[in-house]
């Protein structure tokens, strides 16, 4: 989950680069695609499974679907927001996965860590604020964001230990790319400017492949820790994101979040720490609970 927290952010920062030049559409068609080629040789290569039946192809469709929406709406609000406020509104996520994983997976969450939770969201208001006043309703695009994402992990937490990672990526970049084609092709035919295709020149190829080869990764090491632990351990982890989006940024855009966004980061960085302080001592609690007695 670290290595997905930090290769999520260098993917925004090459989002955001690209908003200016190359339409939405195209962006996350390659981003899909580069993800299939490069899997879809090492699933045949190694010899593994790929075939999904029933639940499991239904529940990876599902999946597919929210992974796109969720990359679109994230990209679209890099194009108005600074990298740090976007991702920083975005982790609302951790919260609501909390949730999910109370009354959805009836995984064990405790009132201090809902406290918690109700803290880092109040900071998350605090970085909204500024930016919707500067930008409007696209402040609200990394809330979507949130929202749609806590679904996908929730879902891939349902099937992560009935698939391989690798396989359940590369069928997913496959699917798609089958269901942004046609609204490619609608797009062109109707002018909608996100759904326009266009040829980018060598840099913004670059930057293409980049942005598909790093959310490939960043994505498969995601969905291999959630086959070892539970979405309310992992989700706080997240937070880890927000001190390297700010970085990257300073050093790539020279932005940094204003005086009141900085307090809302520090607010829900601060929750974020302590639901996994709580959460290290719940698991030492349950673990001494078990543990057999040693004998006089």
């Amino acid at each position: 989950m670290m290595g997905f927290c930090i290769l999520a952010p260098v993917g925004d920062a090459v989002a955001k680069l690209l908003g200016a030049s190359v339409p939405l559409g195209q962006v996350v068609l390659i981003r899909f695609a580069v993800q299939a080629l490069i899997l879809i040789p090492f699933v045949w290569a190694s010899g593994r499974a790929w075939r999904m039946r029933g639940r499991v192809l239904w529940l990876t469709l599902l999946r597919t679907i929210l992974h796109i929406a969720g990359i679109a709406a994230m990209f679209t609000a890099l194009k108005y927001l600074p990298l740090a406020d976007a991702v920083a509104i975005a982790f609302v996520m951790p919260f609501i996965m909390l949730l999910l994983g109370k009354f959805i997976l009836k995984e064990e969450v405790g009132s201090r860590r809902l406290g918690a939770s109700i803290v880092g969201f109040l900071g998350t208001l605090l970085i909204v604020q500024p930016s919707f006043v500067n930008v409007g309703w696209p402040a609200l695009l990394p809330i979507m964001v949130a929202v749609v994402f806590s679904f996908f992990m929730l879902v891939t937490r349902q099937i992560a230990k009935q698939t391989d990672p690798i396989s359940l990526q590369a069928v997913s970049g496959v699917m798609a790319v089958m269901i942004i084609l046609p609204l490619l092709a609608l797009g062109s035919a109707t002018d909608i400017a996100p759904l326009q295709i266009i040829q980018p020149d060598a840099v913004d190829w670059t930057l293409l492949l980049g942005i598909g080869i790093l959310g490939t990764i960043a994505h498969l090491l995601m969905t291999w820790s959630l086959r070892f632990a539970p979405s309310a351990t992992l989700a706080p982890m997240q937070y880890l994101e927000i001190p390297f989006a700010t970085l990257l940024g300073l050093l790539i855009f020279s932005d940094l979040p204003n005086p009141l966004a900085g307090l809302g980061i520090l607010i829900t960085v601060g929750a974020g720490l302590y639901v996994i302080m709580r959460e290290r001592a719940t698991a030492r609690a349950l673990a001494a609970a078990i543990a057999p007695p040693v004998a006089p």
